[in-house]
């Protein structure tokens, strides 16, 4: 269905069967075809196997085909994280150590080809961002390798922590560990859609044709920042009221925080009930690491309890440029404001680390590195 939804919102067929033959391994072709499901028509994507090329694939000969494929770094890299993390649900929903699964519903080749597939489309697609809405896992019951299983089945119930998931439509399977887990790999973004401007919006198609069901993946395809140039992100807002918490400590809680993976922590001082002064501590964390930073903040703080929200976040894109100063060398960050417009800022630390080195101001250290970026700026526009 993946497959199927990307080549019909805009991947290029010919392109795809030729980045999959960089794999390297053979037994497969693939043919695409009009299909119907319920009113809505949809690309399918058939995976047409070699007959003795079902068997079970390990996670050790999946290692192996993707280190000597001619395939991009990133899509190796992005294949291997499915991979893995269908590795560690099926062995935690099995009871079996992740080295020794064998993927008998998500291993076999037709679905590594599903995997890998998605992947080239989306490089293909030149997809720089994935949202995701909630996921409907269905109802029902499952065959399975390991017998009649419910469903959603182990492997996929393991994925779903820390998504939003529900269960509607007919009463079967409506999302795979293979489906999941290519989905937790591309996108820590799930929820309600954010604002974009569709250029394009394809669907696709699996085997199951379930009554008065249209069983369809829908795609959309939008240019970046929805026409205004910015990214747009969605991260959780984690914060809580703190009002007998030793100061000292506040320095090694935010340090912890950070190491935990939170992107953004701040301090706010207010008042409270009763006149009460207190710190407000706020936390920006990706989806999936929401329970770590929990971890600290009840482990380090007197919290009793916290308040947890999605929120989105506009970005201006940004790029890193080096400068060489005395002492050192200095990143940049530099962020477009509009087409004609930037502005920059050199790295605290990277001065901070010229500054105890040299025995220099650090004050004197970032005026140095803005004076040189200035400088190179104006090097280039000189060039043009």
């Amino acid at each position: 269905m993946t497959l199927g939804a990307l080549v019909d919102v805009g991947a290029p067929f010919t392109a795809l069967v030729k980045g999959l033959s960089r794999l390297g391994v053979r037994g497969f072709k693939l043919r695409k075809r009009r299909v119907q499901r319920g009113a809505i028509w949809a690309t399918k994507i058939d995976v047409i196997l070699t007959p003795g090329h079902a068997r079970p694939w390990s996670l050790g000969r999946i290692r192996k085909v993707l280190s000597s494929s001619r395939l991009s770094p990133n899509i190796r890299r992005q294949s291997l994280a499915v991979f893995e993390r269908l590795a560690e649900a099926e062995g935690k929903a099995h009871h079996v150590p992740r080295n020794h699964v064998h993927f008998h519903e998500v291993g076999v080749l037709d679905s590594f080809v599903d995997i890998v597939g998605g992947l080239i489309c989306c490089e293909l697609l030149e997809v720089t961002r994935v949202t995701a809405s909630a996921v409907n896992v269905g109802t029902g019951t499952v065959q399975s390798a390991h017998g009649l299983l419910p469903a959603p089945g182990p492997a996929v119930t393991m994925l779903a922590k820390q998504v939003p998931i529900y269960s509607a439509g007919p009463s079967r399977e409506l999302t795979t560990p293979t489906g999941l887990a290519l989905l937790r790999t591309l996108t820590r973004e799930f929820g309600p859609m954010p604002l974009i401007r569709p250029s394009a919006v394809g669907y696709g198609a699996g085997q199951a044709n379930p009554h008065d069901w249209p069983n369809v993946l829908r795609v959309f395809l939008s240019p970046e920042g929805a026409g205004d140039g910015r990214a747009r992100d969605t991260v959780v807002q984690i914060e809580t009221n703190l009002d007998d918490v030793n100061p000292q400590t506040y320095e090694h809680v935010m340090e912890r925080l950070f190491r935990a993976g939170a992107v953004d922590v701040t301090l706010t001082p207010v008042i409270m009930k009763r006149g009460r002064p207190a710190i407000v501590l706020t936390c920006l964390v990706p989806f999936d690491g929401v329970d770590p930073v929990l971890d600290v903040l009840f482990e380090d703080t007197t919290a009793l309890g916290v308040r947890v929200q999605d929120v989105t976040r506009h970005i201006l894109p940004r790029r890193f440029v080096s400068v060489k100063i005395r002492g050192g060398t200095v990143r940049i960050k530099v962020a477009a404001v509009d087409a004609t417009s930037s502005k920059a800022a050199p790295e605290y630390l990277d001065c901070k680390r010229i500054a105890e080195r040299t025995g220099r101001p650090v004050k004197a250290v970032l005026e140095e590195a803005a004076l040189a970026y200035a400088k190179t700026l104006r090097a280039v526009k000189g060039r043009l």
